[in-house]
């Protein structure tokens, strides 16, 4: 496997209420595009033999938002769930469903438990983050470290990158090659801090309802003209990887589509 190799693609999907701003339909409208949308770029990730594809879907900030938008965006979530976990199923792609559940409704979480359970048997992988951030994730695993110490089960000596990553949300799973944001906003809004340490970052201008297969591709050919050193120099790389090209290394630029 070379250092190039793209299996898990992690997006932030943003631009929904702007999408329908400029159409002049409701926010929910274009929240609605946007869950169309993932069926789209599931299909064009498997089409890529991309093995995880990670949506940030609700941030744990999201609840500051209008109430009423809240409540649409938790009934169009479990909406969604209900409707895709057979095509999902079909498709051979297992659901898993990551951040803090305690505050949805009992209706949503066991939507949320059904659409896993049917799925589970699935080869790629769809993560959805929803009431999830990177802080709360870092701090969640750290927690249930501190529980272990204070069990006796674990010498506090002993805790390092590997252990406290096993007890973070997306555990069991390589971390994300390629991190997308749409909308042309620049930044990564508490997303997957601690597993986005190495990810590649590509923003594109698309707002998440018009970002389709064509648009994934165009972000994937950039992720593999780029040269991933992980600490090593680029010489390294080109005699390690045959075929290599230092001249066309990019690692640390912010690029727009």
């Amino acid at each position: 496997m070379t250092s190039n190799s793209l299996r898990h693609i992690a997006i932030i999907m943003d631009g929904n209420n702007r999408w329908a701003k400029e159409r002049g339909m409701s926010g929910i409208s274009g929240h609605k595009e946007g869950a169309e949308r993932i069926r789209d770029i599931m299909t064009a990730c498997q089409d890529l033999g991309i093995e995880v594809l990670t949506l940030f879907a609700f941030s744990s900030e999201n609840w500051k938002r209008p109430r009423k938008e809240v409540d649409a965006l938790m009934s169009l979530f479990q909406w969604y769930l209900k409707q895709e976990a057979k095509e999902l199923q079909k498709k051979g792609v297992r659901l898993r469903v990551v951040g803090n559940r305690s505050r949805f409704t009992p209706s949503l979480q066991k939507a949320i438990t059904e659409a896993e359970k049917r799925t589970r048997d699935g080869k790629t992988t769809l993560v959805i983050a929803a009431d999830y951030g990177g802080r709360w994730d870092i701090a969640q695993a750290a927690q249930r470290l501190a529980e272990q110490v204070k069990a006796g089960e674990l010498d506090s000596a002993d805790i390092d990158e590997h252990l406290l990553h096993e007890q973070t949300s997306l555990a069991g799973l390589p971390d994300p090659d390629l991190l997308i944001r749409t909308g042309g906003e620049v930044r990564i809004s508490n997303f997957l801090l601690w597993q986005c340490a190495y990810a590649e970052l590509y923003f594109s201008r698309a707002l998440w309802p018009d970002f389709d297969a064509a648009e994934l591709k165009a972000a994937a050919d950039d992720f593999h003209r780029r040269q991933r050193r992980f600490g090593r120099t680029g010489d390294q790389v080109a005699r390690e990887e045959k075929g290599a090209s230092p001249s066309s290394s990019s690692t640390g630029e912010v690029r727009h589509a």
